[in-house]
């Protein structure tokens, strides 16, 4: 039990941390970041497709799925989401 509460605080702080240096990055600096945790992502991509190609029974195989399904969703919102940014910065045609 204690192990477990140990955890929650850890991911609980972790929240919070996480919300306010999010929260204090500059709109210039976030394709960046979001350019490197993209790649981050992709590698976790990678290793979802070994877990799920190397499982040995049903369970491995059904969470390395799921693990597969949520980071090809958060690979790709990241690239939505970044490409988004960048026509912020790209300028307006003058005649409209």
């Amino acid at each position: 039990m204690a192990v477990m509460i140990n955890l929650v605080t850890v991911f609980v702080l972790a929240v919070f941390v996480g919300f306010e240096l999010i929260s204090k990055v500059p709109p210039t600096l976030h394709t960046p970041l979001m350019s490197g945790t993209n790649a981050i992502h992709g590698i976790v991509l990678v290793g979802a497709i070994l877990i799920a190609g190397l499982a040995h029974d049903n369970t491995s195989a059904i969470i390395g799925f799921i693990a597969m399904v949520f980071a090809a969703v958060n690979v790709v919102g990241g690239y939505i989401v970044t490409d988004r940014m960048l026509e912020m910065f790209k300028k307006k045609p003058e005649g409209n």
